[in-house]
């Protein structure tokens, strides 16, 4: 088919439906999108809360529990124990299914009534603490979305790292703080867009470097400072006179560092070892494309968050593993051919599933585990499933329902308990404005016992019991970003702040990870020309290549393309 432009129904902006799109649609049987890529997007967002948990208690044996829904949601909320136990039966809660009524109203009562798991675990995590969407790890306090992490906290999309604390966006990590858009660092704190740096900090766009800090753009260097070459005694002397124990200093030094990204050479977009790519944080792939955060992937398109393995796929995010995935939050491996989906893993041929695992051939179910040929969790033989399927399909076809993701009127979370917030921020009255559910925080009631005024401003003056102090957060709780009010310092924090003589934090871990949030771009392409006016063997002038890229045209960055970048970094 041609390329054809749509409106969106949501809202009213135009987009693209390439001859590729049509084809994949037609692959996998399911009409062309009727809402834009970044609406589609939202509605997916809507059901990933990963941050935002409360203390609650499991519906069948009462045991305490961490959990994804607030303490007044409708959900039957079940610990991970009893959740996958042989306790009780996801099809005892099946129903017919109503060809008088739209099928978003009857999935969302059944998500009403079938219980939900309180968190997401996938395989065997160890002793993960506030944490959320994990895949085996060990020794996790406040990580969100990571897989084979050990000893880490505070930190999200953290994957296959060990003694990190604070880091947003990394992989194979070890003794790091603050570092986002980074893979193979080790034992160095603040780095953005850097990979393969030891023993450095504050460095930005920086390849296997070591022993480097306050610098940007470079490639395999050793002792340079501020961008300066130094030999190693002198470069010793320069990082001893600094006390970067202080929080002045800290505080200075990240100052300065934002400055100095802002003034470094800046590649159209993060891609690496990829070939016919566009999108931004994409590694070790193959047309990957409008697709961000993804690495070993094949032909994807308008997907985020992808671990390796994933391929031919449409508007996933987060998973591994699977292919022909079309409209979906979180896949484990060995999925193939679902669609409309919130976390399946071992799926085949299903449509409109949430938190199901080792099926196939489903249709609007929740929570199963082991089953095949059900629809909105009643069991069928294998015919009368495909005659009632074809029914269906033709019925949701006919009310505008098939073909499209989870209605927001349905989702189980608010807005501001959502990635939704994180990736396109709102305030309550504009949320509430675009028909979205906003809840209000908790107010929170914990007794500081060590205001951050009276914090001691070195390193050097902490003593072990501040373990036992609850530190009240800079920001009050009059912030935006979900401020906690209060935090704690744990052991193996306390340990890395004395290691890498870096002073006590000033904000909570909510605080800490919007102000990480700044370093990364937004997820969303413009078009433009390179910016480099210099002499080089592409062009003389004004390059004329033109890219599509995560810097909007009023960014006041240096944006080149991949061969004046290279021309130009050392």
């Amino acid at each position: 088919m041609n390329r054809e432009n749509k409106s969106c129904q949501n809202c009213k902006q135009s987009f693209v439906i390439e001859p590729e799109d049509f084809a994949f649609y037609e692959k996998i049987k399911v009409p062309p999108p009727t809402f834009c890529r970044e609406c589609r997007r939202t509605r997916r967002l809507l059901w990933r809360n990963i941050r935002t948990l409360y203390r609650g208690s499991c519906a069948l044996c009462g045991q305490a529990t961490i959990s994804m829904y607030a303490p007044e949601s409708p959900y039957v909320v079940y610990c991970r124990t009893c959740w996958y136990s042989d306790k009780w039966d996801p099809t005892s809660y099946g129903r017919d299914y109503d060809f008088s009524r739209p099928f978003f109203e009857q999935f969302g009562e059944l998500l009403r009534v079938v219980p939900r798991v309180a968190i997401l675990y996938y395989g065997n995590p160890v002793n993960c603490t506030a944490s959320n969407s994990l895949l085996d790890s060990k020794n996790l306090y406040m990580c969100y979305s990571g897989i084979f992490s050990e000893d880490c906290a505070y930190s999200q999309n953290l994957d296959q790292s060990r003694s990190s604390f604070d880091c947003l966006d990394a992989k194979e990590l070890e003794l790091c703080y603050e570092n986002v858009d980074a893979t193979k660092n080790y034992n160095s704190h603040h780095l953005v867009h850097t990979r393969n740096c030891l023993e450095s900090s504050f460095l930005y766009d920086c390849s296997n470097c070591q022993n480097c800090f306050m610098s940007s753009n470079l490639r395999n260097k050793q002792y340079v400072f501020r961008n300066k070459q130094y030999n190693k005694a002198d470069y010793e002397l320069a990082i001893k006179e600094l006390n970067t124990g202080t929080i002045a200093t800290i505080e200075a030094l990240r100052t300065e560092f934002r400055q100095m990204i802002k003034g470094a050479l800046h590649k159209y977009a993060d891609i690496n070892k990829s070939s016919n790519c566009t999108g931004d944080m994409i590694d070790s792939s193959n047309s990957v494309r409008q697709s961000f955060n993804v690495y070993n992937g094949d032909n994807l398109k308008y997907c985020d968050r992808l671990l390796p393995g994933h391929k031919d796929s449409y508007d996933v995010m987060g998973g591994r593993g699977s292919e022909l995935l079309y409209e979906g939050i979180i896949c484990g491996s060995g999925s193939n051919t679902i669609h409309f989906f919130n976390s399946s893993d071992q799926a085949r041929e299903t449509d409109y599933t949430d938190w199901c695992m080792d099926v196939s051939n489903l249709f609007g179910c929740v929570s199963l585990r082991k089953k095949k040929y059900c629809i909105l969790n009643k069991q069928y033989s294998q015919g009368e499933y495909i005659a009632l399927h074809k029914k269906i399909i033709e019925h949701t076809t006919q009310t505008g329902e098939y073909g499209e993701f989870y209605p927001k009127e349905i989702s189980l979370f608010a807005y501001n308990e959502t990635l939704a917030q994180e990736y396109d921020p709102l305030t309550k009255v504009e949320a509430l404005a675009k028909g979205f559910r906003w809840r209000d925080p908790d107010t929170k009631d914990y007794k500081v016992t060590l205001p951050t005024q009276n914090l001691p401003e070195s390193i050097d003056e902490i003593d072990d019991n501040i373990i036992n102090e609850t530190i009240g957060c800079a920001h009050e709780g009059k912030c935006n970003d979900g401020c906690t009010t209060a935090f704690r310092i744990i052991p193996t924090e306390l340990s890395l702040y004395r290691n890498m003589r870096l002073p006590i934090p000033r904000l909570c871990p909510n605080c800490r990870h919007v102000e990480r949030l700044s370093y990364r771009n937004p997820f969303y392409l413009w078009h433009r020309q390179c910016m480099c006016d210099k002499a080089h063997s592409h062009h003389q002038g004004h390059c004329s290549n033109e890219f599509e890229t995560t810097y909007a045209p009023d960014r006041p960055e240096i944006v080149y393309c991949e061969q004046c970048y290279q021309n130009e970094v050392v």
